[in-house]
């Protein structure tokens, strides 16, 4: 199976893009009313100095469109003059161009009128004129590297998604936005700055779908600013956005993730925005924007900062220019890219596919929206078990037809797919694959159990369940006690599970066996796991909803689905390429077009861990080439290796 990494290709001297939002720290968005080029030429130095490539920019929309038919030329020239100081540095920039919303306020050119800013005819034609006007006037400037349409376009056009546009209404609207930057001539790449907070991604329909607009965009670029009980979910949050954002084959551009320093501690900072960057590059991620440049507290008793007073804070400087934690886990980071040549590398070719069901992104008739939450933090809390049992997995999407092959599939806690799938699953399982699913029996009492035909006969199994009645989980922990040998795990061995969930979810499938043999009973007797020889291959049964259990869980990980999971790899025959013996340091491989490999193993555990990596070629250090068989990480530590 392919794993995305598709990378930019515009403009190699500043690719792949790693550098921050930029607003200045002598006005904030109203920064080009008060425009200091010196201050700016400070703020880039810093930023430059510490390996960052460039910057996102923002044409502030009632400054620079103060009338329907009129453009301000004076902010214009110092615009230019920005983009001066871009090339000076060898640094690029991608302007933005419909800033109505920002850092939680919204504004309006004064001359809206309260008009739609999709469906109004007038008011699209509006936006479109003052896009063409800004690409005509800047695309030849060396130091523009992109074009996005907007910022958090969902959060403006239609607040909080109350009342949000159809995926017509809003394609239209974009394909009009990016054909005025191509009439114009801007030939570099352009998106739109929605945030790909979408249906594809989130399962919430906002009007943007990342396939309906993938047409008329270049990059898609997730935003990722959503928070968790668990550390280690919350690290692997924006990489997982990533892999869903890459449905449409484009490259993804972690366009937005930062935090402020009012709400986390310094070294809390340092390690978020490391765990960030790198888990986005093995999640496919190449191009990263920190929100944001510097800090503003000089602007304190302005909007949005009076009323959003830790917005102040998200800075990677301080408000004097000075490198907070942040900006050195960027400078880092940049190493790493630039000693990996990573704008030429891809990820490692995963034998495992994690299925993403078509519930996710499809509104099928009668289905309910309630299902998507699950469905997302089922995949999510999946992909964190198999980055701890250093299982590189691809995502496939059913909508797509399950593209690809795979020795492995995973179905985490899924409840919902379609006769076609189950009819492939088993085709494939005939084939030679291992297909692994967890029942669910969803959050909410309507037709409980699953919602796919066969399980019976997909299984092995004969289900006692009874109707509309789930069967509940009373017990506080779930007990797996392993009744056979199963990939490295032998008979006798126990796995421990935390049981979470509603009424509803917390409940467990009955069966009798009828073919499939039991791998692992629960605390009571009760088939927990079983097997079923299906052709050349198999299928898996898990009977407790064991992902969905943990994704409902605070500070589970890492539990112990990681174990089950390398056993499934085991028995599937499913690669992993390097492999360490403690389930918090994830182990992947990056490798470069030329043939060579890199290996990053990163840490999650808040004390100093020392592992022995096993891979199928020695391990040396980047610059000296030196070998390495023990590794010492620091706390939340990254380290990253050349194989071979």
């Amino acid at each position: 199976m392919r794993r995305h990494t598709a990378h930019l290709t515009h403009d190699d001297a500043v690719l792949p893009w790693l550098g921050a939002n930029f607003w200045s720290r002598t006005g904030g968005p109203l920064m080009w009313r008060d425009y200091d080029p010196e201050v700016v030429r400070q703020e880039l130095a810093v930023l430059g100095d510490h390996g960052l490539t460039m910057t996102r920019s923002f044409f502030y929309w009632p400054d620079f469109h103060p009338e329907p038919h009129r453009i301000d030329e004076e902010l214009c020239d110092r615009f230019r003059d920005f983009l001066d100081a871009h090339t000076e540095r060898g640094m690029a920039t991608v302007p933005t161009f419909i800033v109505g919303h920002m850092s939680g306020e919204n504004w309006d050119p004064a001359w809206r009128g309260g008009r739609d800013l999709y469906e109004d005819v007038w008011m699209v034609g509006r936006q479109a004129w003052f896009v063409h006007q800004m690409t005509r006037r800047f695309k030849d400037h060396p130091a523009v590297t992109g074009w996005l349409i907007s910022n958090e376009m969902p959060g403006y056009g239609r607040v909080y998604q109350v009342d949000p546009p159809s995926s017509d209404v809003v394609t239209a609207w974009a394909q009009a936005m990016c054909h005025a930057v191509r009439a114009a001539g801007g030939t570099q790449p352009v998106s739109l700055g929605d945030g790909a907070w979408g249906i594809e991604v989130t399962g919430r329909d906002n009007g943007f779908s990342l396939r309906d607009t993938a047409e008329y965009v270049d990059f898609v670029g997730p935003h990722v600013y959503r928070s968790d009980t668990d550390r280690v979910r919350q690290h692997y949050r924006a990489a997982f956005e990533c892999e869903l954002a890459s449905v449409t084959g484009q490259p993804v551009v972690l366009e937005e993730f930062g935090l402020s320093t009012d709400t986390v501690s310094a070294d809390a900072a340092a390690v978020y925005y490391r765990q960030t960057l790198h888990n986005s590059l093995l999640g496919g991620a190449t191009g990263w924007i920190a929100w944001n440049n510097t800090d503003y507290d000089a602007l304190w008793d302005r909007s949005p900062y009076d009323h959003h007073p830790f917005e102040m804070h998200f800075g990677i400087t301080d408000a004097e220019g000075r490198p907070k934690p942040p900006l050195r886990e960027l400078a880092a980071f940049a190493e790493v890219v630039t000693a990996t040549d990573y704008a030429r590398c891809h990820r490692a070719d995963a034998d495992a596919a994690l299925v993403v069901p078509a519930f996710l992104e499809r509104g099928y008739p009668y289905s309910r929206p309630a299902d998507r939450p699950l469905i997302f933090s089922s995949l999510h809390q999946a992909y964190v078990a198999a980055r701890a049992a250093d299982l590189p997995v691809a995502l496939t999407r059913e909508a797509d037809g399950l593209p690809g092959d795979a020795a492995l599939y995973l179905l985490p806690a899924t409840r919902q797919f379609t006769t076609r799938t189950r009819r492939e699953l088993e085709r494939r399982a005939r084939a030679g694959a291992t297909v692994y699913l967890s029942f669910c029996s969803g959050e909410h009492p309507g037709t409980r159990g699953p919602w796919f035909d066969g399980l019976d006969a997909l299984f092995g199994v004969e289900h006692q369940l009874t109707y509309g009645v789930a069967e509940p989980v009373e017990d506080r922990e779930l007990v797996l006690t392993f009744t056979a040998d199963f990939g490295g795990i032998a008979a006798g061995e126990t796995l421990r599970f935390p049981v979470a969930g509603n009424e509803d979810s917390r409940a467990y499938l009955p069966v009798e066996p009828r073919g499939a043999r039991v791998l692992a009973t629960d605390a009571h007797g009760r088939p927990a796991l079983l097997e079923y020889a299906m052709g050349r291959g198999r299928t898996v049964l898990a009977t407790y909803p064991i992902e969905h259990m943990a994704a409902r869980t605070a500070r589970v990980n890492p539990d112990e689905t990681h174990r089950l999971y390398a056993a499934l790899a085991e028995v599937a025959g499913a690669s992993r390429p390097v492999t360490v013996d403690s389930p918090f340091v994830g182990a992947d491989t990056v490798r470069h077009e030329d043939g060579r490999s890199f290996v990053w193993l990163v840490s999650q555990s808040g004390a100093e861990e020392t592992v022995r990596p096993r891979a199928g070629a020695a391990l040396r250090e980047l610059g000296s080439g030196a070998p390495v068989d023990e590794v010492t990480l620091p706390p939340y530590g990254v380290r990253v290796l050349r194989l071979g």
